[in-house]
């Protein structure tokens, strides 16, 4: 991601000219035309990167099941024992049947989160279309399920027993305001953390170029660059905090579809 970001920096001239929001453009895969909902794009692309690289990981790498792990299987094996950890810890066993659907969001979103800092990726999280439909599918998924599960009992997740009468109304209808405001801060929590941190990588490696052109052979590129490595290691942390913050809320989410009552 440094390296890709600094090249890009030095070809627009080595000037203050910087564009951190550029990267994040959804472009055709072929030609330069429109893009329709079925065009192949570059989020398409490392859409798919990320799926191959998930089959690879929890798929091929474990297929032979050794006693004594390699080590695919032991990052497998951890992964999920990490995952089903989480599930139980915050929604008790009653969400376990529910593993399959988190397991594959926490890959998906942890692996295009990673993969979206290495030189010329796209990072797919960046755009607040995948993650409000990512977010809106878990919306959808626990407020069906709570009906499902409870009938109108589901509702009283909005009602505060606990409360005093006078004020339960109250609180009733600020619930019902946060419910549906679910989607907005699950998604929004996401895609901004992820541009944001790479918008800072891109602003730094123009940074870069500009000092390398400003002085003999490139001595400016040093201080520059040793803080993009700084801020990729801190990136490196985020998205896979990000990740495990979604998926800790949609484990938060689907406890109160399990248990409206509680």
């Amino acid at each position: 991601m440094a390296e890709n970001a600094v090249a890009e920096a030095v070809s627009e001239g080595a000037t203050l000219n910087i564009d951190p929001m550029k990267q994040f453009e959804v472009l055709p895969l072929f030609g330069d035309g429109p893009i329709y909902w079925y065009t192949p794009t570059n989020v398409t692309l490392w859409f798919g990167i990320a799926i191959a690289a998930i089959v690879l990981l929890m798929v091929l790498a474990t297929r032979k099941r050794a006693v004594v792990p390699g080590r695919g299987q032991s990052i497998a094996e951890m992964i999920y024992s990490f995952v089903r950890g989480m599930i139980v810890d915050i929604t008790g066993e009653q969400g376990v049947k529910y593993f399959p659907y988190i397991m594959t969001l926490f890959l998906l979103i942890l692996f295009t989160n990673v993969l979206g800092l290495l030189p010329m990726s796209f990072t797919v999280t960046a755009q607040i279309a995948v993650t409000g439909v990512l977010a809106m599918v878990v919306f959808l998924f626990v407020t069906i399920l709570g009906f499902v599960l409870h009938g109108p009992k589901f509702l009283k997740i909005f009602w505060i027993t606990e409360a005093p009468m006078a004020v339960r109304p109250i609180l009733a209808m600020i619930e019902v305001i946060s419910y549906f405001v679910r989607p907005v801060s699950h998604s929004i929590r996401l895609a901004g953390n992820m541009m944001a941190g790479h918008a800072v990588i891109k602003v730094f490696a123009g940074f870069a170029a500009v000092l390398a052109a400003g002085t003999p052979l490139g001595v400016g590129l040093v201080a520059p660059v040793a803080a993009i490595m700084a801020v990729i290691g801190l990136e490196l942390l985020v998205v896979v905090i990000q990740a495990y913050v979604f998926t800790v809320l949609t484990c938060v989410y689907l406890n109160d579809a399990l248990h409206p009552g509680h």
